[in-house]
């Protein structure tokens, strides 16, 4: 089998299309999770503790300075950015996670339902009728 045709069955199949899907929808939610989080959440939060804005909250390890008339920047560790991020994370971890509760629960529904029975095979109705044949011959 050659290698193009076997890359195209293997990119044809559902799953790698899923997975692609998924990976687009992702991104996008992820984009709305973390807007949630910075525009609705974090102030909120903010506003409860004092006003704080947490992507402005730092330490200076080494502050601005100008040398030669350069101007250096200040060397800075952001925690309150890492803060926000980690809020993500936890609001977009605990939304995936009810999405796929929410979707288990729905296919255990769907697996408790009790199926209709299966029509009987063309073979099967014709047995059925010189079974019946054979019968009514006695």
């Amino acid at each position: 089998m050659g290698f193009i045709k076997e890359f195209k069955e293997f990119a044809m199949k559902g799953n790698v299309i899923d997975l692609a899907v998924a990976v687009i929808i992702g991104g996008a939610f992820g984009k709305i999770i973390a807007s949630f989080v910075a525009d609705i959440v974090m102030p909120l939060i903010g506003l409860l503790l004092g006003g704080v804005n947490f992507t402005e909250l730092k330490w200076v390890i080494r502050p601005a300075e100008v040398v030669n008339g350069v101007e250096k920047a200040a060397a800075t560790l952001n925690y309150g950015n890492f803060i926000q991020v980690t809020f993500d994370f936890l609001i977009i971890a605990l939304a995936i996670f009810l999405a796929i509760k929410g979707m288990n629960s729905f296919k255990k529904k769907e697996e408790l339902a009790p199926e209709a029975p299966a029509a009987p095979s063309v073979e099967e109705t014709l047995l059925t009728e010189i079974r019946d044949l054979l019968k009514e011959k006695k």
